[in-house]
Formats: C-alpha cells, structure tokens, sequence
C-alpha cells in the first residue's frame, strides 16, 4: 500500500485527489495539509466520510511528514508554497509528485536542488493529464514537419487562475521551439508587431474554463489546428496517481509525464 500525503487539501485539485485516494486500492491517505479546516477530519471535509486523517496546517508540514512518514507527497498548490513543500519532503526523505505552476526559473533551480540532496525521486509536470501529454508528442511532430508555418499557441482557463500563459502551453512552444532549433517566444501583441520567426503565447480567462489548448499551424493557404480539451479536472487527479505509483518505484531523479507514461 503506497502511503501518500497531500498539501492544499481543501482546494480544487487537493480535494479531488483526496477523493481519488480514497476511492483507490492501492494507495492510502495519512496526511492532508491546508490553512483551512484545520483539525477537520480530511474526509469529512470533502463530504466523503470519516478518514480519521486530521487536516494539518501548513506550518506544520515538516513535523507532519516526519511522524506519518508517507512515501508519496502530491502537491498542487501555488507557486509561493511549492518550494518550501518540496524542500519539507525532500528533507524528510518522501517522493513528490508535483502539479504545481507558475514559479520561477529560480524556484525551480531551489526545488531540484532539494529534490537531488534527497536521493528521492519526483515527477514534476505542468499537466497530468494523459491526453495532454500524448497532445505534446504530436504538437512535437507537426513542429517538425511544418517548419516554415507559423506557430501560435492560445490557451483559455477559469478567472481563478493565477499565473499567465499556463504551464502547459510555454510547454507546447518549448516543444515546437525545440524541434526547430530554438526560437523567441511572443506573450500576446500590441501596436506595431510585425510577426517574425516567433512562437506567439496567449492566455484567455473566463468563467470556469477547465483548461484548452490550441496549436495553430499556419501556412499560405492553409492551416492545422490541434487541440486538446480537458472537461473535468479528474483527468489531472487520475494522472496524478498514476505518477504517485510510478515516483514510488522509480530510482533517484526528477522526471515527467512522459516517463510515466513509457513516451
């Protein structure tokens, strides 16, 4: 039984994965962190019944893990708290599994460090989702067979998200900018911007837009669009445990998606 840990167990994607453990044979809860519902019963919180798993708070995470010795955390916060969870688990010895986006190039220097000095392993994705990460391969594909048709990537989520393009789309563009020898990337336009060999980013924010992603392809007259769609965030939290029993088995190192899922 794989013993697993979860921080922002009241938010969004927390809650669902809470759930998903639950509802799992193989994977076992034994600690829930958040800065609400402190002391709560951790199921009860999400109206799935006693669990007999108190939500902690996050100060507490460190000492937490220390005495529920979990061999998984999976966390999908936000980028302030992200480092400080992965330098707590690390320090504890506990395989992570991250969802987490929108931080730095420095944060995440901080957190490989951390990761490393654990002799743990991680999987750390800007997408769990299954279709998400095969839409990388074929996004991959068409970047390298259509090199002279221009490259955009539009992305549209809810107005609650924070950060700005999503991790999935700089994804996208990392993948095509790869396959092409390297290229700008351009976050939206204004004025005069006459268009280059660049990759164009732009974020949409509406309603409760789960997560879309357009990769336009264009050339003289003619174009390819591919596009992926998530309708529900279970396809992050299915992905999610998916990885939580790869990172358990895997040796030392940080990985993604595309490992778990032999790609």
């Amino acid at each position: 039984m794989i013993r697993a840990a979860v921080t922002g167990a009241n938010g969004r994607m927390g809650s669902l994965i809470i759930s998903n453990i639950l509802g799992s044979k193989d994977i076992q809860l034994v600690a829930a962190i958040d800065n609400v519902n402190i002391g709560k019963d951790a199921g009860e919180a999400i109206h799935a019944g006693k669990v007999g798993v108190p939500i902690t708070a996050a100060a507490e995470l460190d000492s937490e893990l220390s005495r529920t010795k979990p061999d998984v955390l999976i966390d999908f916060t936000v980028a302030a708290a992200v480092v400080g969870n992965v330098q707590a688990a690390s320090k504890n010895r506990v395989n992570l599994v991250v969802g987490t986006t929108g931080f730095s190039q420095e944060q995440y220097a901080q957190m490989e460090s951390a990761i490393r000095g654990s002799g743990k392993a991680a999987v750390i994705s800007p997408n769990f989702a299954v279709g998400v990460n095969v839409f990388y391969k074929i996004v991959e594909s068409a970047g390298a067979y259509l090199r002279d048709f221009d490259a955009e990537i539009i992305e549209m989520h809810h107005n609650k998200k924070l950060d700005a393009p999503s991790g999935t789309a700089k994804k996208a563009a990392e993948v095509i900018s790869a396959v092409r020898g390297g290229r700008e990337f351009v976050y939206g336009r204004k004025g005069h911007s006459p268009r280059k060999d660049e990759i164009g980013i732009h974020a949409v924010r509406g309603g409760d837009i789960v997560g879309d992603h357009l990769v336009l392809f264009a050339g003289d007259g003619e174009r390819i669009e591919l596009k992926h769609q998530a309708h529900s965030r279970q396809a992050f939290a299915g992905g999610a445990l998916r990885a939580a029993r790869y990172v358990v088995n895997a040796k030392p190192g940080i990985y993604g998606m595309n490992d778990v899922l032999g790609l």
